[in-house]
């Protein structure tokens, strides 16, 4: 027998050597093989894989993408919920899928994560993060985990700490105080994995003999950045590091941006604790303030621009001031501490749940207006962000591998490239196309 027109016995074992222990039906190992196909078929964040997924399941989604469905008939059943799908979207969306559409891609990626001892979560697993449901269409198909099932569980009780990569000695001091004072009350620590503050959060909660989780931006099979390789093994061995992207992706800018919704979602509250003007943390910020996450900065000397950004937050996006782990804490209350404090107070409507946003009528009422941030330092066109990622200063790729590279449609790669080689910033040889070494996105 086959599935999606693959050998079903073959796809069964590898579906059932990335799972949790447990019997696995027909049905369920479609599904599970159908959501890790399509965690490398679309980009993270692809707003109509994720409502084909929803609305249609994950395994007759995939089915109409392989059976090369006609766009008006896929926008139609996806439209039968009375929210229509215009054509033309449906048909740019499965002309970015189909690059990537190869029969063994998703097993070759089964195959490295069982080899790495990673596994497949979905939403029918009892240790899926459920605050990344909110997300609603831009929700993870499915998570690649490597890592201690209570990290996963310790997710319900955890609250991100973020910041610059280029942190001052005096937001690392910061971090290390908010992490173990953090950890010491029960929660468990959230981050990116990056150098600067991401790093020594982590860090800190392992001094600690904290639970700690780092969302990757990239398979969880090559870790990086690479000089975190050993920061990231020992999480691996008492936390957990998580991807929605198959085991062999790489890293890219775009991908960043969209891991730091993870972050975001995942967590109770987002606390940025150091970061610049245009700091990538303060698209974390931008993400929790859009799904009503309660957000916290740290402020630091009005006279480093290391900072700037915490201010801006402070000042501009309601963003609560914050000091220490104590008011950290009342941002997001953990059940015991809540039920502990009604005990005793008698009501929760006090000055820390004011703080927390309690009532959200500064913290989270007007999530468009906080949504600044993340706008601010979105790049302007996300497709020449997507296609720089994709593209070699030293190797040249043809237009088709460039396509599968960054998820965009055959037509639009070829359209942007010619723009982009006005501009200086590609230039086309015999073998293909190259970037200009000056354009590289930092």
């Amino acid at each position: 027998m086959s599935m999606f027109g693959l050998k079903e016995s073959e796809v069964a074992n590898l579906v059932r050597a990335v799972s949790a222990p447990g019997d696995l039906d027909h049905d369920a190992i479609e599904d599970r093989f159908a959501r890790a196909t399509w965690s490398g078929l679309a980009e993270p964040g692809d707003r109509l894989a994720g409502r084909a997924i929803q609305q249609l399941g994950a395994a007759r989604a995939l089915s109409a993408v392989v059976e090369h469905r006609d766009a008006a008939r896929f926008a139609a059943e996806l439209s039968a919920d009375g929210d229509p799908v215009p054509e033309d979207d449906m048909r740019q969306a499965i002309e970015r899928w189909l690059p990537r559409l190869k029969s063994d891609t998703a097993l070759i990626a089964l195959r490295q994560a069982a080899r790495f001892g990673a596994r497949l979560l979905t939403r029918e697993d009892a240790l899926w993060p459920t605050r990344l449901n909110d997300l609603d269409w831009h929700a993870p198909s499915a998570l690649w985990v490597r890592g201690a099932d209570a990290a996963l569980a310790g997710i319900a009780d955890g609250i991100a700490l973020v910041g610059a990569r280029a942190a001052t000695g005096y937001g690392e001091h910061i971090t290390m105080e908010a992490s173990a004072g953090l950890v010491d009350r029960g929660y468990t620590i959230i981050s990116g994995a990056a150098y600067g503050i991401d790093g020594m959060a982590h860090r800190a909660a392992l001094a600690s003999q904290g639970l700690t989780v780092a969302f990757l931006a990239g398979g969880v099979d090559r870790f990086y950045p690479s000089g975190h390789d050993s920061l990231l093994t020992r999480i691996v061995e008492s936390g957990a590091v998580i991807s929605e992207l198959p085991c062999g992706s790489p890293p890219t800018k775009w991908r960043f941006l969209q891991r730091n919704r993870l972050i975001a979602a995942a967590s109770m509250a987002t606390i940025v604790l150091e970061a610049g003007w245009r700091s990538g943390s303060l698209n974390t910020a931008g993400h929790a303030a859009t799904l009503g996450r309660p957000l916290g900065a740290v402020p630091g000397p009005v006279t480093s621009a290391a900072s700037a950004g915490c201010h801006r937050l402070i000042r501009d996006y309601d963003a609560v001031c914050v000091t220490d782990p104590d008011q950290m804490a009342e941002l997001a209350p953990l059940e015991r501490q809540a039920r502990a404090s009604a005990n005793s107070d008698g009501d929760l409507t006090s000055e820390s749940d004011d703080r927390a946003g309690g009532d959200q009528s500064a913290g989270q009422s007007d999530s468009e207006s906080r949504s600044g941030p993340a706008d601010a330092d979105a790049p302007r066109n996300t497709e020449t962000t997507r296609l720089l990622d994709a593209l070699s200063t030293r190797s040249a790729r043809t237009t088709d591998d460039i396509a599968a590279r960054s998820g965009l449609a055959l037509a639009t790669v070829r359209a942007q490239l010619g723009m982009l080689e006005l501009d200086g910033r590609v230039s086309e040889t015999e073998r293909g196309w190259k970037q200009a070494a000056s354009s590289s996105l930092k």
